[in-house]
């Protein structure tokens, strides 16, 4: 069994690397920006609510998030492991996901963080948005969650390396050498 995360800044390859993990490790990938546009395209109250926070480019408050995430983990196709992607963000949700897991008398077994460049990034993320059309992703916001992610998510990242569960891998090159990179990485860390 795999518990896991997946953590990165913005544009660093984090859902499309979840995909492929979740695929080869046979894991649920539970997306909470995925769940977010989900909500926001099916103008539920969760998603009106989160909206005025992605537009902004600022986090979706803890309250909705940790709800979300906690129902979430409580459905059963988690059994045999999972793999979160953009959460946790801060510390107070490290710290809500350890109560989370302790309730079931689990832990995660890695975190995995992607590392980028934030003028790549920018870059990426510039291009995502003419292709797709998303409404968050423009340089002022693009950049202001790039600087979230300095100011609040290092220290997710911090902690976990505290913890000793940390392990990094360069996000930057072609998509299939990412996945050799994060598989190779996954298993060293599990074999430790």
């Amino acid at each position: 069994m795999t518990r896991m995360l997946i953590i990165g800044p913005p544009g660093s390859g984090k859902g499309t690397q979840a995909e492929r993990i979740s695929e080869r490790l046979g894991v649920v990938a539970i997306s909470t920006g995925d769940i977010f546009r989900a909500n926001v395209k099916g103008e539920t109250p969760l998603g009106l609510e989160a909206k005025k926070y992605m537009d902004n480019g600022d986090f979706v408050p803890d309250s909705v998030t940790n709800k979300m995430v906690r129902d979430r983990l409580g459905e059963t196709d988690v059994e045999n492991g999972f793999l979160l992607d953009g959460y946790p963000r801060t510390t107070a949700q490290v710290d809500y996901l350890d109560e989370i897991l302790a309730d079931g008398d689990e832990k995660l077994d890695v975190v995995l963080q992607l590392t980028a460049d934030d003028e790549e990034l920018v870059h990426r993320l510039l291009g995502r948005a003419k292709e797709t059309g998303r409404s968050d992703d423009n340089e002022a916001v693009i950049r202001h969650r790039l600087d979230l992610y300095h100011q609040q998510t290092e220290a997710v990242v911090a902690k976990y390396a505290e913890r000793g569960i940390l392990t990094r891998v360069d996000g930057i090159g072609p998509i299939d050498e990412v996945t050799n990179r994060v598989m190779q990485a996954i298993k060293a860390a599990q074999a430790a």
